[in-house]
């Protein structure tokens, strides 16, 4: 592969950086898109006439590109391109700006990283794997060079070389019988030892090892013979990493202990479970539970140096070195270790049309200039911890915090780097994010497009972060009711991502689902639906039919189907999504919930009220113990439940249930939120088929005044809500006042040319 400068007349190779098990990893120029990239590509490992060995060689590195590029998760490095080119097999992937912890450690001089860097890395790796444990993938490598942290904070996992496809046994089963040794023996779990069948529970053991030696600066068995490691890891208790470092907090060395425990079951059950537990202890939440073994004084157990082989460990260990530790000596100059390790570059500007002085005539890029002092260095660091708690408030849902917290850093950021720079650019982009979740969707239009724009001019206008942003102005213009303009943008946004990704690329795939939902509403359900169903077979095919991707493109196949009046499909769709979703993401989860809500609404246009109400029921207690009984979404259960009391004829009922849903709606989100309006006007209703038409005309007045407000006079649904009050002035014999309005809405309509009501 030296001698191979251009891959598919395309890809120019500038230098290796970094040699391992899987292959060579180069730094390459994309010469279409003028953006620079990592190449990864399969290095011959065996004797050519060895035909089987090169062929699973090859099969596994298809499958990694197969798994990384159907990942789509900010912990996880972003593939860009898979191909084969004069018989080398290759990966293109994005050219990370930072380092492996391995590298970390060797730059702290092997010293401990400091602790809250360790604890943020430790939370960060833990919501990756919980993405990635739940698309079914296994990484089995996990280790400190594949574990990058880059120089705005994110942490991003590397090489899913090896990692098994969770409904790929079969495959997986050939790929591990060659005699071939999986995984790094100073990280690697009991069972994966033992040639056992291993889970995400085996990830979690590697991360608890990762997790020991970067807070520690020695793995849990820090021995040079990989026999006694192996053993260590099999038999031996670790010390507790406070006795190598009493400044770590107590809860992190109960958690690390647990993730180190022999047997799979006595580890966290997820990587979910394991983030909230870091959560707690580093917000000084509940305490946390299930400590495995005493935080002081070393274990009573035979050391291992004192063990020797024995039959109990597999053959292919025999021959086997204990591997690089992440304190290892490692030279800049030299090949890599690890097809991961070095994964760095430097931020450039776009390639001059002419090569000024200064410029690097290789690459025709501008270096970076170094930073300018020790200060410097250390306020860099400084904001890029600010922007990762910031990232983390907006994970727990405090996007009003967060908001706080990225406009500082993008303040501070645009003061120091410049307001071109990405990492300037990066945390405006959360700003946005910020903005477009509490309801500032005009704000957040200005903030992504000027983001968009920046980036354009920096990565060029096809570059997948100058996409995202582009992608996230389209949905805000929906948020604001502007759907033909984001349809506008989606649709160049998509051939942009096309074009430079390729039509299969999950990203792709994502811009043609946000198409096809915003083609709905634009009242374009025909086309929404065959588009949707042709993603849907698409995300099906690349990532499973129960990827949580494909379900979400299902779930809006459903919603056109309701829009063209076809129920009967809508709800078996919604109830498959539904089972889908229970068996993959948990019955309460919040999308789970969601496709339940939906078959609600479908059993009910189809005349089951009766069935209906029995799922709301259900629905409403569930809701309610999950997130509470003022949360915005039992409430929407609870109005579902209250239209189809109504459905039945029991209106005191379903008047009782409206007046107390619209009461704490009007509480919690304010008397004009449109979900405060819709339960007013349910209590109305309730009111009107109860005769009571004096107190519904109060209540639809209310309705009318508060789309006013919200909506201006001209909507369809402040019309909507004025057809009702002459409606009920009719009722009431006010005929003349009745008349009256309804001239009043007919000349309306016929200047603004509406549809009647």
């Amino acid at each position: 592969m030296a001698d191979t400068k251009l891959i598919q007349s395309r890809y120019r190779l500038l230098d290796l950086i970094g040699r391992g098990g899987m292959g060579e990893v180069w730094r390459a120029r994309d010469e279409s898109l003028g953006r620079l990239v990592a190449v990864k590509c399969l290095k011959p490992m065996v004797p050519q006439h060895d035909q089987a060995s090169t062929r699973i060689l090859r099969e596994r590195f298809r499958r990694e590109a197969r798994v990384a590029a159907s990942l789509q998760h900010r912990g996880v490095t972003v593939v860009h391109d898979f191909g084969e080119h004069d018989g080398v097999l290759y990966l293109v992937m994005e050219l990370l700006e930072g380092h492996n912890l391995s590298q970390l450690l060797e730059e702290n001089q092997q010293r401990p990283l400091p602790v809250d860097h360790v604890v943020d890395i430790a939370e960060q790796v833990a919501d990756a794997l919980g993405y990635t444990h739940r698309q079914g993938i296994v990484h089995r490598d996990l280790k400190p060079a594949n574990i990058m942290r880059l120089t705005d904070g994110t942490v991003k996992i590397c090489d899913f070389g090896i990692a098994r496809l969770g409904h790929d046994i079969g495959v997986t089963s050939r790929l591990t019988t060659s005699g071939i040794a999986m995984g790094t023996p100073h990280y690697m779990s009991p069972e994966q030892i033992g040639g056992k069948e291993v889970d995400h529970r085996s990830d979690l053991y590697s991360l608890g090892c990762v997790l020991y030696e970067i807070a520690t600066g020695v793995p849990p068995f820090d021995l040079d013979d990989a026999w006694a490691v192996l053993v260590g890891h099999r038999d031996t208790q670790p010390e507790p990493p406070r006795t190598h470092r009493a400044e770590l907090p107590g809860f992190f060395d109960r958690v690390v202990l647990d993730l180190l425990a022999k047997a799979p079951d006595e580890r966290p059950a997820d990587a979910g479970d394991l983030r909230r537990r870091i959560v707690l202890g580093r917000t000084g939440g509940q305490a946390v539970t299930g400590l495995a073994y005493p935080l002081t004084g070393p274990p009573d157990a035979t050391p291992p140096a004192a063990i020797r082989p024995g039959s109990e460990l597999p053959s292919w260990a025999r021959d086997m070195t204990p591997g690089h530790k992440a304190t290892a000596s490692l030279n800049p100059r030299a090949v890599l270790a690890d097809p991961a390790a070095g994964l760095t570059g430097r931020w450039t500007t776009a390639k001059p049309t002419a090569t000024p002085a200064g410029t690097d005539d290789s690459t025709g890029l501008r270096p970076v200039p170094p930073a300018r002092s020790a200060l410097a260095s250390g306020l860099l660091a400084d904001l890029a911890g600010r922007h990762s708690a910031g990232v983390d408030l907006g994970r727990l849902g405090r996007w009003e915090e967060a908001g706080e917290v990225h406009r500082a850093v993008a303040a501070e950021r645009e003061s120091v780097l410049g307001p071109d720079h990405p990492d300037t650019l990066a945390s405006r982009y959360e700003v946005g994010l910020t903005l477009s979740r509490t309801g500032r969707a005009a704000d957040a239009l200005r903030e992504f497009g000027q983001v968009a724009a920046g980036r354009e001019r920096v990565l060029g206008p096809d570059h997948p972060q100058t996409l995202a942003a582009r992608q996230q102005t389209a949905h805000v213009l929906g948020q604001l009711g502007r759907h033909f303009e984001a349809h506008q943008v989606y649709a160049a946004v998509l051939a942009a991502r096309t074009r430079s990704m390729g039509p299969d690329h999950p990203e792709t795939l994502r811009c043609r689902h946000n198409l096809a939902f915003n083609l709905s509403r634009l009242g374009r359900p025909e086309e929404s639906w065959q588009l949707a169903t042709q993603v849907a077979d698409d995300r099906a095919r690349l990532l499973g039919a129960t990827h949580p991707d494909t379900l979400a493109t299902r779930y809006e196949v459903a919603y056109t189907l309701g829009r063209l009046g076809r129920w009967a499909e809508a709800l078996e769709t919604y109830q498959d999504v539904a089972r889908a979703r229970a068996a993959t993401l948990g019955a309460d989860h919040p999308d789970t919930l969601a496709a339940r809500y939906e078959a609600g609404i479908s059993l009910g246009r189809l005349g089951r009220s009766a069935e209906a109400l029995e799922l709301y029921r259900g629905l409403v207690a569930d809701r309610t113990r999950v997130g509470g009984p003022s949360d915005a979404e039992t409430l929407r259960a609870r109005h579902g439940l209250g239209v189809n009391l109504g459905r039945m004829g029991r209106w005191e009922e379903a008047l009782a249930e409206a007046r107390d849903v619209c009461a704490i709606r009007g509480r919690t989100l304010g008397a004009d939120h449109p979900d405060s309006v819709t339960s007013c006007r349910e209590v109305a209703v309730a009111l009107g088929w109860l005769g009571r038409w004096t107190d519904a005309l109060t209540a639809y007045r209310q309705v009318a005044e508060a789309r006013r407000r919200a909506l201006g006079p001209d909507h369809p649904e402040t019309l909507a809500a004025r057809h009702d009050e002459a409606h009920c002035l009719d009722r009431l014999g006010r005929k003349e006042e009745s008349a009256e309005l309804f001239r009043t809405l007919a000349a309306h309509r016929a200047q603004n040319a509406l549809p009647p009501h």
